[in-house]
């Protein structure tokens, strides 16, 4: 109990800070480093029990599910085929960018998959585990990519594009949101339902990506009647899952890690680079501005991209719509892949050094 309090306690003090600092999920990049910090000297839990784990997916799933709004969405109008289109384009890459990363001896394909796939950042690490990847090496590298996107992107709107911040963009209305004890019992409803009936129907990342496919369906109906997620659950799953991962790091897989970050660093520019000019294509066909074809594409820093739209007078409708499309598309479609590249690799490839991924080889259940 004295190792999970200092835990909780200087997690939410690392917390607080970053949270000011306007970093993105901050609770779960420190809980990740509070974890890593304290396994390494020995003096953190030994895990984190794999139905907390699973319920701090379903909280995620949920969560993120709420991003999806009946006006952003319709917002799209005749312009769904190209969106969806380079959101497949940008999965694609991402998936191609994972492959090179998983063909070093020292990660499997299905780790450096989903280390790099460009959306869903939580998600992915939440899952990561589940589908028998290295949720350490996954939370670091798309942690990596999350920041690099967020750091550059204020330079490469005001270098590139000359963007305007004069003419910022009318606010939205706010949605009205649903009393917290409705709110609670219907999010209790759908991890519940979600995590049983995804695993009913073997959906990879069940504990996730069942629950956030019932919010998304309910939010697209218009009967989520106001749904949200209490923002201190939000935060306790985001904790959760970074403990997750930050508590199985050992001396030997930190240095593993990183030596797999100049050939992650490398392939995240890459990425960065293919994604714009997939905006340069958007914009052309959907008659946009360039800038809020870079914007409505950029493959991460979804807050940072909201922000610069707002203050920029882009289309934030549009812009909200295609990040939405491109997060759940990743969320969706990745652990599928991911499991196709294991099996070209099974197939094509050579055997693989297990020396990172021993710990996380077997896969967690979704509910034992």
């Amino acid at each position: 109990m004295l190792r999970w309090a200092i835990l909780l306690v200087v997690t939410v003090a690392v917390t607080v800070p970053l949270t000011k600092l306007g970093v993105p999920s901050a609770a779960l990049f420190a809980a990740l480093v509070v974890g890593m910090v304290l396994a390494l000297m020995s003096a953190g839990p030994a895990r984190v029990p794999r139905r907390l784990g699973v319920a701090a997916q379903g909280v995620l799933g949920v969560y993120i599910g709420t991003m999806v709004q009946q006006d952003a969405l319709s917002a799209l109008r005749d312009d769904w085929a190209i969106v969806l289109g380079v959101a497949v384009g940008t999965l694609v890459l991402s998936v191609i960018a994972g492959a090179l990363l998983g063909m070093r001896r020292d990660v499997t394909a299905l780790t450096g998959s989903l280390a790099l796939v460009a959306g869903g950042a939580s998600g992915l690490v939440a899952i990561a585990r589940e589908l028998g990847g290295d949720d350490r090496v996954v939370a670091v590298v798309q942690y990596l990519r999350v920041a690099l996107v967020t750091a550059s992107m204020p330079v490469v709107v005001t270098v590139i594009y000359h963007a305007d911040r004069s003419r910022a963009a009318p606010e939205a209305m706010e949605n009205s949101t649903a009393p917290w004890y409705l709110s609670l019992a219907v999010m209790v409803a759908l991890v519940v339902v979600g995590a049983l009936g995804g695993r009913l129907i073997r959906l990879p990342g069940a504990g996730l990506l069942g629950p956030l496919a019932l919010t998304v369906a309910l939010e697209v109906s218009g009967l989520s009647f106001g749904l949200s997620v209490p923002v201190l659950l939000v935060q306790a799953g985001y904790m959760l899952i970074g403990w997750q991962a930050g508590l199985a790091f050992t001396r030997e897989s930190l240095k593993s890690v990183g030596r797999l970050l100049p050939a992650a660093l490398g392939l995240i520019v890459f990425i960065g680079v293919a994604t714009a000019g997939l905006g340069i294509v958007l914009a052309r066909v959907a008659g946009l501005t360039p800038l809020e074809g870079y914007l409505a594409t950029s493959p991460g820093g979804v807050y940072a991209v909201l922000a610069t739209a707002v203050e920029t007078g882009s289309n934030v409708t549009f812009v909200i719509a295609a990040q939405v499309v491109r997060i759940l598309l990743m969320l969706f479609a990745a652990p599928f892949l991911a499991r196709a590249v294991v099996w070209a690799g099974r197939r094509f490839g050579k055997g693989q050094s297990r020396a990172i991924t021993a710990e996380s080889r077997e896969p967690i259940r979704v509910a034992d």
